[in-house]
């Protein structure tokens, strides 16, 4: 009897002791990621874009259900949610995977997975080749890093910073939202198209220096050499020669367009 009484206190020892090291369903659901502002990743603190910084910026880069987003660090997702919530296919590079699991989930919640996704991935490694638009909220020296990549993109890309800018390329337009206290301006680049040459025109030769979407030149015509001052935005070219105002598409290595008066003009890259 002494035994079995024995056999029996262990057991119920060994029964309290398990149950106390178990985890209650509480302490497991205390212990779900929760992101922290100013966190550490790989390339940059985590800090959150104010939701109107987000939408300011979506609004600046003119995002309709026809584009493709990639937000490149996309923490919580919420760049990515807005812009599926607005239509269009969205796309979230995060390299911290907990902060790609989190961004899923809202985006469940929010009903909208069909359209925001996220990949847990090294920006560096990254193709974002098929964007018609990139937001970011990364330091300047890591935008300048990229910068080469970005300028390689398709021309007419539209690329939206929070705070940060890429050095000596001006952006195109600049934005702060009213009422905001801290990370409060976006600032919208449109990729230009590369026209840095000389290039034929059936009147004379059209010279070309460039510096990103800012050109300038000489026009040489009917013996005479006018000097050109203009800016590209995307795959448009304006540039003023001699007091004409020319306006133009670029195609790779052909341009057509109109002069102001009416007469049309085309180009082709020697």
């Amino acid at each position: 009897m002494k035994t079995t009484a024995l056999i029996r206190t262990l057991a119920v020892s060994l029964a309290i002791a398990l149950l106390t090291a178990a985890p209650a369903p509480r302490a497991i659901a205390a212990q779900e990621f929760q992101p922290q502002v100013g966190q550490d990743g790989k390339d940059v603190i985590w800090v959150p874009t104010p939701q109107g910084l987000v939408d300011k910026m979506l609004d600046m880069a003119k995002v309709t259900p026809k584009d493709f987003v990639i937000d490149l660090g996309s923490g919580d997702g919420r760049t990515v949610i807005t812009a599926a919530k607005r239509g269009s296919k969205a796309l979230g590079i995060e390299y911290n995977p907990d902060m790609v699991e989190l961004s899923k989930q809202a985006a469940a919640k929010e009903g909208v997975s069909d359209k925001a996704s996220f990949v847990k991935a090294d920006l560096f490694e990254s193709d974002f080749s098929q964007a018609q638009v990139i937001t970011m909220f990364l330091l300047s020296s890591i935008n300048l890093k990229l910068r080469p990549k970005i300028l390689d993109l398709k021309p007419g890309t539209r690329i939206v910073s929070n705070t940060f800018d890429m050095s000596d390329w001006k952006p195109d337009e600049t934005a702060s939202l009213p009422g905001c206290n801290s990370w409060c301006t976006a600032h919208l680049w449109i990729v230009p198209a590369k026209v840095q040459g000389t290039w034929t025109l059936p009147q004379g030769e059209l010279t070309l220096k460039q510096t990103f979407q800012n050109i300038t030149g000489t026009l040489k015509a009917g013996g005479a050499e006018t000097p050109v001052t203009g800016k590209l935005n995307g795959e448009h070219i304006n540039f003023s020669a001699g007091g004409a105002e020319y306006s133009g598409h670029v195609m790779g290595n052909s341009i057509d367009g109109m002069v102001k008066a009416g007469t049309k003009w085309t180009a082709t890259r020697k």
